[in-house]
């Protein structure tokens, strides 16, 4: 089938062999973004990035890879007008709080639906900052289009069909997105194909990861020093990327000057 922007990459993604494709596909997505605003274009000297910046902000994670990829500059340059449009939405929000008592009801509402749903326009407030992010913003307009993209792949391409059929599956997090996403793309018989290779793919390889690092385990044994490692070496990093997904080995992602 005909190579597109979203194809290729995925594509890619799966000839890899990673513990997740989607992962790989977010932290390209993730890199990419940094290097757009951070790296050597100076996209942060641009008035539509910046006001783009200083509206959404970012999480915590993303926080931590802007300040070790080290244009320190650019960093500067962002939050200081971010901090400028926060601390006055801050004041806004500060001068109209108003304390007051919860009801009975309102703690039992609470506690029944999301014990952390804020409770007051300020909480609610910095719930949103909190969980607004440009860089997530950027992989997630993305993220759709490549589930979308191989579900239709999945569907019209027998060598793409064979690509997830050998994979290794994917993290926790991505496995969901499949089994939800899948509901809405696939036909009833294409479910009844989907799912078992799915599955089978998920229990099979969560399988191999959980004797990979038992034996990483037992070959701290001194009774083990003299047996081969076989694939568990580096199987702690990976059995975390499948738990969590991302890559907890990763060296830091910095400018390249």
């Amino acid at each position: 089938m005909k190579e597109t922007i979203y194809t290729i990459p995925l594509n890619d993604a799966f000839h890899a062999e990673d513990e997740c494709p989607f992962c790989r596909l977010e932290r390209d997505a993730e890199q990419h973004a940094l290097e757009f605003i951070l790296g050597k274009q100076s996209s942060y000297m641009e008035d539509d990035i910046r006001m783009e910046t200083d509206r959404i902000g970012f999480c915590r994670h993303h926080y931590k890879m802007m300040y070790d990829f080290g244009n320190r500059l650019g960093c500067g340059l962002m939050l200081s007008t971010h901090l400028k449009k926060l601390n006055e939405e801050m004041t806004r929000q500060i001068k109209s709080f108003t304390s007051g008592k919860s009801t009975l009801m309102g703690r039992l509402k609470k506690t029944d639906l999301n014990p952390d749903a804020p409770e007051t326009p300020l909480g609610q407030w910095l719930y949103e900052k909190e969980h607004s992010c440009y860089v997530c913003d950027h992989f997630n307009a993305t993220y759709q289009r490549y589930l979308d993209t191989f579900f239709y792949m999945y569907k019209n391409s027998k060598e793409f069909k064979d690509l997830f059929k050998n994979s290794k599956g994917f993290c926790m997090h991505h496995f969901r997105d499949l089994v939800e996403v899948g509901e809405k793309k696939l036909s009833v018989k294409e479910k009844q194909e989907f799912y078992p290779v799915l599955f089978s793919l998920m229990e099979e390889n969560m399988k191999r990861l959980e004797e990979e690092v038992t034996w990483f385990c037992d070959k701290q044994d001194y009774l083990n020093r003299d047996k081969d490692w076989g694939n568990s070496k580096d199987s702690i990093q990976r059995a975390i990327q499948k738990l969590g997904g991302g890559y907890p080995a990763d060296p830091v992602f910095k400018i390249d000057y």
